[in-house]
């Protein structure tokens, strides 16, 4: 199994009562998942917003976030660590299968499609900022390979992600719904 990556650090800010800005908090996010059928795969869900214009001084709500889909009118950033591929198509398809179930259950999954066992679909603009290591982004055709400082907008198509450099990969993945 590939080496985990250092825990996510959420830096939330916000306002004392004198109305001077001060960091109300600092270290991991509550709302960190992963499956057992897929070792060094972890969602760090980091904050969500419930509308657009978003209230700035809304309280932290992540704790209550489930699946991929941000709020109608809202938003969700999460990093997401991914370890390289098993070599067995069919070990993977049973490990593409179980993620989505767990944590995805409201993405458009076809877990029988040829070009990649995790393609999916949303209705949302992503953006997928690659911070470490590198993701293969699959579309229905044609894929490129992103590396640590690529940034990748994913605007409601069909994709995949694919993992085949043998090292771990974090994503920070900000989801806006889109229509």
């Amino acid at each position: 199994m590939p080496q985990k990556l250092k825990p996510v650090r959420r830096v939330v800010t916000g306002h004392n009562a004198a109305g001077a800005s001060v960091i109300e908090e600092d270290g991991p996010s509550p709302a960190i998942k992963t499956i057992d059928v897929r070792p060094g795969y972890a969602v760090t869900n980091i904050w969500r917003t419930g509308k657009s214009p978003s209230d700035v001084l809304a309280e932290d709500d992540i704790i209550d976030h489930h699946g991929v889909m941000p709020q109608q009118m809202g938003t969700v950033i999460r990093a997401i660590d991914i370890p390289p591929e098993p070599m067995d198509p069919e070990e993977f398809q049973k490990i593409m299968d179980e993620t989505f179930k767990q944590l995805y259950p409201d993405a458009d999954h076809a877990p029988s499609d040829t070009r990649h066992y995790g393609m999916h679909k949303t209705s949302t603009v992503d953006y997928a900022i690659v911070v470490e290591g590198e993701l293969t982004a699959i579309m229905d055709e044609g894929e490129t390979v992103l590396k640590a400082g690529d940034i990748l907008i994913q605007r409601g198509t069909n994709h995949g992600w694919a993992n085949r450099s043998g090292a771990i990969c974090r994503v920070v993945f900000v989801l806006v719904d889109g229509s």
